[in-house]
């Protein structure tokens, strides 16, 4: 079952020259995904929450996602949280919300 892009868009809100949204990281997963859980996004990675090794599995995630370059892609809150806020330069909320969609997981 795919996940309702309406829900995601809810989770998603203009900044800058594009487009920021908030996730949930958990590091040392066994998998790589976006999942939706209870109207939250989380972001599983295999990597350790060390020298940034999960930050950066989650930026080459949502840049593949959305077919932009890594540099497009920045986490503007929450480098050492769990919880962070990640922006996206030059996609409009509309269309970051149908990508994130297409690769996300329901829960």
């Amino acid at each position: 079952m795919p996940v309702n892009v309406e829900v995601i868009r809810k989770l998603i809100e203009p900044y800058k020259e594009g487009a920021k949204f908030q996730v949930y990281v958990k590091p040392e997963s066994n998998r790589v995904a976006l999942v939706l859980e209870e109207d939250e996004l989380v972001f599983y990675t295999d990597e350790p929450p060390v020298g940034g090794r999960a930050n950066a599995s989650l930026i080459r995630f949502v840049s593949r996602a959305l077919g932009v370059s890594p540099h497009k892609v920045d986490i503007v809150y929450g480098h050492r949280s769990r919880v962070k806020t990640v922006y996206v330069e030059g996609v409009d909320p509309d269309t970051l919300a149908e990508r994130l969609a297409e690769v996300a997981e329901p829960w």
